[in-house]
């Protein structure tokens, strides 16, 4: 009858320290100490899953009960060494914290540590995630640890260290287990399909560790379950097609087409993967894995352990076509893409979209490289190498053209790398061209207002033709009024005025805004109405109630569409600004 079946990561368990990898720093302090007689009462080994934590333990506790020791090299012969191997010693007692929980688990450890180890040296209680222990239970355990017997031993083992209480780990000798590297787990790997007589392909090895993430016991079942369907020959196609999985080739086709502008290829090949059954979490998986390939390569990275791949499997093509800002923008693509999954209504939409996006990577420029072409053009500017081209100004059509149909030119197209006034040759020395005298400010003012309004200043434009006079000499034209509302209006306003005047006569004189008040008897008035008057203008005028005077009704010429209003107070009547 043919043996039961052993799994490789039992089958290839290291016996003894010279055969646990990746662990250096444990393995060499373990043997000196055992060699120096310097054995902890308590040990605590924290890290990854996988690596060796518990093989550790076992191989402590061998090494310390072995016939022949306590040595590092215990002899794997004797009735100590084979029990601890096989599990039966009844010295060396493995708990399970996970399930092991209560404070009365540890009050049965209490009270079997008063008794001594029957066949051994000592004995050793190796506890499993001990970070599952309850606090009730931690603290029962404290005085025990502290002070045991001498021929009582604890170690501890687990995965995440920080939920170990400062109380425990502080009574206890640490020791950190690290990830095993990807080569150590290649070499493993190659050992085991030795054993079994199956030949397996470097390509397909390298996946398998790579997949472990450093992890030495899931390398090994994740080598029983690829060595259970590939036959006598482990290959990388066979793992795709079994496992389901997109891989760097399949993305990099997809990535390939959609840069290329090949929408219909890049919908067709992923159309492909969904067929084959590979699920959208591992496509986006793998489509993370390739830009972060991508973007290690070109930081110069090329250890394949790092890369996560060989460096045949990298797309040159590709890799030369994104710069870092774009692979790394498509990066973080990813990781959003991954997270929008969740609560997407079709994940094959949301990958579809995604690769449709990855298409106008090239286009993509960071606000660093677009300061930096913003810096270089001005430099180039500075230095006559780059020409601002100016576009030439549309030109209106003229009436003959419109009655004859004539072709008029409404845009330039074309930009004009000089100004145009380069384009007429001014007039030599001594020749006179006729030209237009500027008009008569006193006959645009129409034109001025009409400028005013459409820059805005509406109550300007009201305003300047209530002005009294316009005085020019001396390169200046002088806006006098007589009313200070219209002149209260406008002072602020001078910039926006020349900028009319210039507008409407062409003229570029400056502007200046004056306010010239006519003489009037306003001392038999009160502050009040003076204040009144000087605010709005106008005449004051004593007339009864309900009366009107002749001097009222000649002091000013009113515009018939404005309406005179009267205000009557104490038997005085003031007249407002005729635009208030």
């Amino acid at each position: 009858m043919a043996g039961a079946y052993e799994v490789t990561a039992t089958r290839k368990r290291p016996q003894d320290f010279d055969r646990l990898v990746g662990q250096d720093f444990v393995v060499s302090t373990l043997e000196n100490a055992i060699k120096e007689n310097r054995i902890a009462h308590a040990y605590l080994f924290s890290g990854p899953r996988g690596v060796g934590k518990t093989s550790s333990a076992r191989l402590l506790a061998k090494a310390l009960n072995c016939e022949k020791g306590p040595t590092p090299h215990p002899c794997g012969v004797c009735d100590s060494c084979r029990s601890i191997a096989e599990g039966k010693s009844v010295d060396v007692i493995e708990i399970d914290g996970a399930s092991n929980t209560s404070v009365n688990d540890i009050r049965t450890i209490r009270e079997e540590v008063l008794y001594p180890p029957q066949s051994s040296r000592y004995k050793i209680y190796i506890i499993d995630e001990v970070h599952m222990l309850s606090t009730s239970a931690f603290n029962a355990l404290l005085k025990t640890i502290e002070e045991p017997p001498e021929y009582i031993i604890f170690i501890f083992a687990t995965t995440e260290l920080q939920k170990v209480p400062a109380t425990i780990r502080s009574r206890c000798q640490q020791f950190r287990f690290s990830l095993i590297s990807q080569d150590l787990i290649i070499r493993c790997l190659r050992s085991a399909a030795e054993d079994f007589g199956i030949e397996a392909d470097e390509d397909a090895l390298f996946w398998i560790a790579k997949e472990s993430t450093g992890s030495m016991r899931d390398a090994y079942t994740l080598f029983d379950q690829v060595a259970a369907f590939s036959g006598n020959h482990i290959t990388i196609a066979k793992i795709r097609e079994k496992l389901s999985i997109a891989g760097s080739d399949a993305i990099a086709r997809i990535t390939r087409a959609s840069l290329g502008g090949d929408r219909n290829g890049m919908l067709a090949a992923l159309s492909e993967l969904f067929a084959s059954g590979v699920s959208a979490d591992q496509i986006v998986k793998d489509t993370a894995e390739f830009f972060r390939m991508l973007m290690l390569w070109k930081a110069g990275v090329r250890k394949p352990d790092v890369l996560g791949a060989a460096a045949s499997d990298i797309p040159e093509d590709i890799a030369a076509m994104l710069t870092d800002e774009q692979i790394g923008a498509a990066l973080r693509a990813v990781m959003n893409l991954y997270r929008d999954l969740r609560y997407s209504l079709s994940p094959r939409i949301e990958i579809e979209l995604f690769f449709l996006r990855i298409g106008s990577l090239p286009q993509l420029v960071s606000p660093e490289e677009l300061v930096r072409r913003l810096e270089k053009m001005k430099e180039g500017i500075a230095e006559g190498s780059v020409v601002v081209r100016t576009p030439r100004k549309a030109t209106l059509p003229s009436a003959a053209a419109m009655v004859t149909d004539e072709p008029v030119l409404q845009k330039e197209e074309a930009m004009d790398t000089e100004p145009a006034a380069a384009e007429e040759e001014a007039p030599e020395a001594g020749e006179t061209e006729d030209a237009d005298p500027p008009g008569k400010i006193e006959d645009e003012i129409g034109g001025i207002a009409e400028a005013l309004r459409k820059m805005g200043k509406v109550v300007s434009a009201r305003y300047i033709s209530s002005v009294k006079r316009i005085e020019e000499g001396d390169g200046t034209i002088t806006f006098v009024f007589s009313k200070p509302l219209a002149y209260n209006s406008l002072r602020n306003d001078e910039r926006s005025l020349a900028s009319a005047v210039a507008s409407a006569t062409g003229r570029t004189d400056a502007v200046k805004i004056r306010l010239e008040e006519e003489k009037s008897h306003d001392e038999d008035f009160s502050q009040q109405m003076r204040n009144l008057k000087a605010f709005f203008g106008g005449t004051l005028v004593k007339t009864g109630k309900g009366e009107e005077t002749e001097e009222r009704k000649e002091e000013k010429n009113v515009p018939e569409h404005e309406p005179v209003r009267t205000y009557e107070g104490n038997g005085l009547d003031t007249e407002p600004d005729e635009d208030d």
